[in-house]
């Protein structure tokens, strides 16, 4: 691993903890040679998946995408953390399909149901992203659906 600070690969590894429920080990390194500290987060990627888009086109799934989407709709309202535990949690579900395939329409609707689960305003703001809205009718209809 490269030190942040002084660019040296000499470090070791000064703790240690994996995520329960989360496919992820978090580990608290030091630099051998400027001292300073730093944590790397370490998760197993999952390159299988591909996304089926709505023009039928197939792409590799890609979790920063998904996080950008998240966080463009809903940023301000919901922590960055708070916004890749709901990443992880998508994925993590996607990982353990028995199909490598996935519309991207699912996609979306596993993070309506989290947001929703989580801030109504950041559901209606990713929804009307999401779904398009062009109407004001179209906000108040979802607005009846979460109420």
């Amino acid at each position: 691993m490269i030190c942040p600070y002084c660019k040296t690969q000499i470090t070791s590894v000064v703790d240690k903890r994996d995520n329960e429920k989360d496919p992820i080990t978090r580990r608290r390194r030091e630099c051998e040679n400027c001292k300073r500290r730093f944590t790397t987060y370490e998760r197993v990627e999952n390159i299988d998946l591909e996304v089926e888009k709505k023009s039928g086109r197939i792409e590799p799934f890609n979790r920063n995408k998904l996080r950008a989407g998240i966080f463009h709709a809903v940023r301000k309202q919901i922590s960055e953390d708070k916004i890749d535990e709901i990443v992880e949690q998508i994925e993590l579900e996607l990982s353990q399909r028995r199909s490598n395939k996935v519309k991207s329409i699912e996609v979306g609707e596993m993070v309506l149901s989290k947001l929703l689960e989580i801030d109504k305003l950041s559901y209606l703001r990713f929804a009307s992203v999401y779904k398009d809205f062009k109407e004001v009718e179209e906000f108040e209809n979802e607005i009846q659906k979460i109420k």
